[in-house]
C-alpha cells in the first residue's frame, strides 16, 4: 500500500490513486511486489535534519530513502524535499510534475536494488528512470 503525508510544507500531490498504479507497474516490471510505501512531501529544511539526524550527511537533497524491504517486496519511506524538487526542474528545464516523477522513481529504484554512487550506476539509474517515465503513458 502507498500512502502520502507532508510535513513541513503545504504541498497538495493530487495524482496518488496515478501514483499507485504506476509504482505497482514499475515493482511488477522489476519481479518485485509493491508492500508498504510512505512518500512523505517535505521542505528543505525538513529533508535537511532528517539527512543530519539520521545519516549523518549535512546537506540538503531532493530524496531519502529508508529501505524496509524483506525479500521481493519492496518497503520504505520516501522522504522528498518539493523545493529541492522545485529548484531541480528549474534547474534542468523540465516541468515541475515530471521532476517530482523522476525522483518519486527514483526512491522506489533504491528500493529494488539500484544505486548511484559510480558512473556505471548513475548511468543504469538514469536509464531506468527515462524507461519508467515514458511507460507512465500505458498506466491507465
Amino acid at each position: 500500500m502507498v500512502r502520502y503525508y507532508c510535513q513541513d510544507t503545504d504541498f497538495v500531490f493530487k495524482k496518488k490513486n496515478f501514483t499507485k498504479r504506476w509504482l505497482r507497474f514499475v515493482a511488477d516490471s522489476e519481479l518485485r511486489q509493491l508492500g508498504d510505501i510512505s512518500i512523505i512531501f517535505c521542505s528543505d529544511a525538513y529533508i535537511l535534519d532528517t539527512n543530519i539526524k539520521y545519516l549523518k550527511h549535512d546537506y540538503y537533497t531532493d530524496i531519502i530513502t529508508f529501505d524496509y524491504c524483506t525479500g521481493n517486496i519492496l518497503s520504505g519511506d520516501l522522504f522528498i524535499s518539493v523545493d529541492s524538487v522545485r529548484e531541480n526542474s528549474v534547474f534542468y528545464n523540465t516541468d515541475f510534475p515530471e521532476e517530482l516523477d523522476r525522483v518519486i522513481v527514483h526512491g522506489l529504484l533504491h528500493l529494488v536494488g539500484y544505486d548511484d554512487h559510480s558512473d556505471t550506476e548513475i548511468s543504469t539509474m538514469r536509464g531506468k528512470e527515462a524507461f519508467y517515465l515514458s511507460a507512465r503513458k500505458s498506466i491507465i
